[in-house]
């Protein structure tokens, strides 16, 4: 193993992920970003290394307890001690209660509250007898309240939350920093621009979240000295209604 820092980043897409690998790679950190597949990472890794940063994009289903506990596995013996790991997969479906099947709501489980818990687990096991570590599960609205068509996706994210609740009184007395942000807002992706255009629009008056901005947040978060830890940070736009 080097002695290289790792940000670790589960769910590094194309908006908040990504910027969160970019932003702790310019700080000197080898960022190390999953999706299912590797392939679509690519654009990402070479945006990194071009700025003088370093990558490595891994093809992992974070859902699999197998695959999780290899990915931390071999970036710990490969690549370098894994300080700050961020679970970053978003989850959001819209389904009406009557419409939500049992495959749906389970798989949005798997995705929003078992594989945060896979990846907390894994990295907490190499951070603890380091006594030092970041570990941020990005949360949403839906952390908080429930809404309509929101069954499987609230269901989720309110589990993940008291995850990152249980794990922060945990691990706190071990040195470990938990964190939970809540993103309460859109963000500026293809995403929102594409199917809500009009929510778009607000782009101009700084009325959706830029996910640059989001991951300052998140380093941020990781220097934070012990006397004065964060738990939980919510993120919304000025104009946002809450």
């Amino acid at each position: 193993m080097t002695s290289a820092k790792v940000a670790l980043v589960i769910g590094a897409g194309d908006a908040t992920g990504g910027a969160i690998a970019r932003r702790f790679a310019r700080e000197g950190f080898v960022a190390c970003v999953t999706r299912r597949n590797a392939d679509k990472l690519a654009p990402l890794v070479q945006e990194i290394e071009r700025a003088g940063g370093r990558a490595h994009a891994f093809g992992s289903d974070a859902r699999k307890e197998e695959a999780m506990v290899e990915l931390v596995t071999r970036i710990e013996r490969d690549i370098g001690e894994i300080e700050v790991a961020v679970h970053n997969i978003g989850a959001n479906v819209r389904f009406g209660i009557r419409e939500t099947t049992s495959r749906v709501y389970f798989k949005v489980w798997e995705m929003a509250t078992f594989s945060g818990f896979l990846m907390g687990r894994e990295v907490a096991k190499a951070m603890v007898p380091r006594k030092h570590g970041t570990i941020i599960f990005t949360g949403a609205t839906a952390s908080l309240r429930g809404g309509i068509g929101y069954s499987a996706f609230a269901g989720g994210k309110h589990a993940l939350r008291a995850l990152a609740q249980s794990m922060a009184r945990e691990l706190g007395p071990e040195g470990i920093h938990v964190a939970h942000t809540i993103i309460d807002g859109a963000i500026d992706t293809q995403f929102i621009r594409e199917m809500f255009p009009d929510r778009y629009a607000l782009k101009d008056r700084d009325g959706i979240l830029n996910p640059d901005h989001i991951a300052d947040a998140y380093w941020m978060l990781h220097g934070q000295p012990r006397d004065a830890w964060t738990h939980e940070l919510d993120l919304r736009p000025w104009i946002e209604r809450w």
